[in-house]
Parts: structure tokens; sequence; C-alpha cells
């Protein structure tokens, strides 16, 4: 006589169709008490026995009433609902729900979330790369049909995000994205507007009336977001600085203002005496609107993608060769000798200079503004400060030595050499 399964070992029979079948109860309903009850099946008692212990072992690590109750899209819908949603600014929200609604939910939404494998996602992965693009106007073809491999990342990261929550709540027992193998990310080749270029933007930008915008572009670096939500109560004529406390992003289809990117992005920056001229030049142009620059079309602020595309427009204009708008920020100067500290420099006037020598941003702006105002005043090194300097015998290291290579090399500005 075959012993007797002890309770919580479930029960093994053999069914008529010579298979072996092992039953077990998963979970109680919470309303009725009653159980829910699952089956295991095998070719051999023994086999069945097996996957009844795991079954079993797996049953008691996940939340039996929940778990098989979701799909992909029902879980990342409340995933991004509960957990996500209240903690994204605004153009981030946008990004989740492109994401979520035109591709993981399109691709991935029937299935269910405890049936969902590696090799199903990894080949979600695939695709995207190849055919991922969406067609959102269907007069205009799609150069590439393929997303890019920033994009693909940023779906990993959300999903993985998502699948990694549920593992937390007992949904499933493992996270299958963390398997998949993701495409490499290219080193893009920062490209910057050649110099001989730079005297043509201008002169093309003025002759649509944007001349102040695209030279403080130039001279200071801004996030386009930072640079159009400038109102004239952040410019400080008397210190030349302007105060960086907002941006502004295209959010469904309308301009919304925020906070800018990181809680370090809010700062006074010091700008050239030229860039203050150019300033008061457009003030008296609109004195009675607040914002510093004005969309031409609508006489309120400027929309962040017109910008760009005024922005592009500018350099076919030109003849140059096209650059995103982000990459004005990097754009440096020549240096006339082959010396390092010369091109750094160069570049600190443009740039903020600690954004690739100190790590803590806070300081990274003091110390862009000391050495800016070394820069451009040639003060000495024995001459007190205006501001504060920060305590370092680094940044004293490099002061001494930019007053030394003004005073040998006689370096100025290239925008202003060139204009």
């Amino acid at each position: 006589m075959a012993k007797k399964r002890a309770n919580g070992e479930g029960s093994i029979r053999k069914r008529k169709d010579g298979r072996w079948e092992g039953f077990y109860t998963a979970a109680y309903d919470p309303v009725t008490g009653k159980q829910k009850i699952k089956n295991v099946l095998g070719k051999t008692q023994t086999e069945v026995k097996e996957k009844l212990k795991k079954a079993i072992a797996d049953s008691q690590r996940l939340d039996m009433n929940h778990s098989g109750t979701h799909t992909v899209k029902s879980w990342v819908k409340m995933w991004y609902e509960v957990y996500a949603e209240p903690r994204l600014r605004e153009k981030t929200k946008d990004y989740y729900l492109n994401y979520i609604n035109n591709h993981i939910i399109s691709e991935l939404g029937d299935i269910k979330l405890d049936k969902l494998t590696t090799i199903r996602i990894q080949k979600f992965y695939n695709d995207l790369q190849k055919n991922g693009r969406v067609q959102r106007y269907k007069h205009i073809e799609l150069k590439d049909k393929g997303l890019s491999v920033r994009v693909v990342r940023g779906i990993h990261t959300l999903l993985n995000n998502c699948l990694e929550q549920a593992v937390a709540e007992r949904l499933i027992l493992v996270n299958p994205a963390k398997g998949c193998k993701l495409p490499k990310l290219e080193k893009r080749e920062m490209k910057v507007l050649p110099e001989e270029k730079i005297r043509p933007y201008l002169m093309e930008a003025d002759k649509r009336g944007l001349l102040a915008a695209f030279y403080l572009e130039l001279t200071t670096g801004l996030r386009r977001g930072e640079l159009l939500a400038l109102l004239w109560t952040d410019l400080d004529v008397e210190n030349r600085t302007i105060t960086i406390t907002k941006q502004v992003n295209r959010i469904k289809g309308e301009p919304v203002v925020s906070l800018p990117k990181t809680q370090n992005s809010v700062r006074a920056l010091p700008v050239s005496q030229q860039a203050v001229d150019l300033l008061m030049e457009e003030h008296k142009k609109h004195p009675g609107n607040p914002y510093m620059f004005l969309s031409p079309k609508t006489g309120g602020m400027f929309d962040p993608d017109s910008f760009r595309h005024t922005h592009d427009k500018i350099l076919k204009a030109i003849g140059a060769e096209h650059i995103r708008f982000h990459d004005l920020r990097h754009l440096y100067v020549k240096a006339r000798t082959k010396n390092f500290l010369n091109f750094l420099v160069f570049y600190s006037i443009f740039a903020p200079l600690g954004r690739f020598l100190f790590s803590d941003t806070f300081q990274k702006q003091s110390v862009y503004a000391q050495f800016y105002l070394a820069v451009r005043n040639r003060i000495d090194m024995d001459a007190a400060p205006t501001q504060p300097m920060p305590e370092t015998n680094h940044l004293a290291h490099i002061l001494a030595q930019a007053r030394e290579i003004i005073e040998q090399e006689h370096v100025h500005t290239f925008i202003l050499h060139s204009v």
C-alpha cells in the first residue's frame, strides 16, 4: 500500500491517459476561505513529486492570492500610477507614457505577468532596434524604422524597475528583464560649431532678431529650457549676472515652466558686458513684457521646439554641418598653444569649468564664477575677489597659471574676437 502523503505535501494520482498528476493547495480565498487548488503534470510519479515539491515551495514565496491575476498591461499601468508617476517630472512622465503605451503594452501587454520570460523580453528589445519607431505622421516617411540605443535602454530601465516591484510584492519569483542583453551605447563624437562659422551664425541670428538670445547661449552654455524661461528680473545689470531658477519644456504640446533639471541647477552665472549691452537693447524692443526672449508668432514665451528649429534653419542658411542645439553648450575656443591649461582657460569662458574639475555642483558654479572673473577682469591673485573664493589650493594654482597665460599669451574670448 502506498504511503500516505503528509499535510502540505500535496497529493498524486495516475490519470487515465497514463500521465501522473499532482495537486496542492496554493492559497485560500480571503473572502470565502476556500482552498485554491493547483496541479502539475509529468510522465512519471518521480517527476511529478519533484515538480510538486518545487510548486509548493514557490507558492510559499509568492502571494498566491494575487500572483497570476495580472497581465503585463494591468501591472505596468498600476506600477506607473502608484510608484512612478508621483515622483516623476512632467517631461519624464511624457517619456514614460510613450514607452508604456506605444511599446510595452502594444507588444507585451496581453502576456500574463508570471508567464513573461527573459527570451520574450529579449526579442522585444531586438525588434525595437529594427522596427520600433512609431509612425506618427502618415505623410512623412520614416528614414530609420528602428529606435535608438538610448531609447531601447530607457525602455529597459522602465520595464526592469516595474518588474523589480512585482518581485518585491511577490507577484513573480524573479525579474525576467535582468537576464537581457542590452545594445551598447556608442560614444557619440561631440560636435561643435566651427570657429569660422561663429560670426556667420550670429549674423544670421541677428537677421532674425535673435542675436541676444543666441549670443547669450554661446557665451553661457545654458540649457535651452533655461534660456527661454529667463525673465528680465533674472538679469542683474550692475553685477553682470543672470540667475537661473526655472526652465521651460514642451509638455503635451504646450510650453510648461518648472524647476530646473536638478536642485543644483539653480545658480547665478556671470555674463560679459557685451552680453549685458545686447540684452538691454533687446529689452528696449518690448519693455513691458516680462519674458527676455519672445516668440515672434505669439509674443509670449518662446516655444522650445520652435527655438530649436530656428537654430537648425540658421545652420542651414550659413552652410554649416548640423549640430544639435544642446551641443552649443559644449562650444570651445581653440587654444593658441598646445598647453592643455590654455584650452581650459578658453573653455572656461563659455562653459562651467567645474563641470569636469570638481564633484560638488554648488562649488562648481562658484569656481566657474571666480575663474571667469579672473579671466575677464585680468585680476591679480593678490587682489581681493568680489565674492568669497572656495578654499582650495587647486583652484589657486589654476588661477595663478590663468593669470600668467593671460599676461603672456594675451588670451581673448574667441566669440568677442570674432564679432
